[in-house]
């Protein structure tokens, strides 16, 4: 299997071959969904919470007396139906969302989502991309001559500041080390942008 690599100009210079275990997989989108469910649950962040009877401060005293009064009955000052009392059923900050997930199936649904870049013409690789200083100009006439929709995820292979510090001013690219890899970027961007050697460290996650 073969695909169109391009270079810094943003022309074709040649193909390059992929790998058929990572973009000739069957797309199963039963587990690109579980996978992304997974994603999102396992960042949330857990902050709501609402204060229980014990935590509310007040006096537990009976507000009045039972009868005689000519009003409904009432036991605490920290009774939900009051003011300032505690909350029902509220949320907690000790409550548990992490989900599991078996790594093989997510491995298989970062598959499933690249093969399905490839299928829609949504993949480009690219060869001897190279900025010598920062340059957001530059950048954004580099991305421009590719073949690309809407926006570009950029994988990179290793770190390179001046391809990162170039991109970070660009608001439809994103860049990513290729190990790092996601669901939820992937669906986000609509065009992925490969390194030529970052295919290589893609292969390492079918051993």
């Amino acid at each position: 299997m073969e695909t169109k690599i391009y270079n810094q100009d943003g022309k074709a210079s040649g193909m390059v071959e992929l790998n058929e275990s990572i973009f000739a997989v069957v797309v199963n989108e039963n587990l690109i969904h579980r996978a992304l469910v997974y994603q999102l649950a396992n960042a949330r962040l857990n902050v709501a919470h609402t204060k229980t009877r014990w935590e509310r401060r007040g006096s537990t005293r009976k507000i009045y007396r039972q009868k005689g009064t000519g009003r409904a009955r009432m036991g605490s000052n920290r009774s939900p139906i009051r003011k300032k009392g505690w909350v029902v059923f509220g949320p907690k900050n000790n409550r548990n969302f992490t989900l599991s997930m078996n790594k093989k199936e997510r491995r298989l649904a970062l598959f499933s989502v690249l093969t399905s870049k490839l299928s829609n013409n949504n993949l480009v690789v690219v060869d001897g991309i190279s900025f010598e200083k920062p340059n957001t100009k530059e950048a954004d006439k580099f991305y421009k001559a590719l073949p690309y929709e809407k926006n570009i995820l950029f994988g990179l292979a290793n770190k390179n500041e001046g391809i990162e510090k170039s991109s970070s001013n660009l608001p439809y690219v994103k860049t990513i080390l290729v190990n790092y890899l996601n669901i939820k970027d992937l669906l986000k961007y609509k065009t992925l942008v490969l390194e030529r050697s970052s295919l290589d460290t893609l292969a390492n996650l079918v051993k």
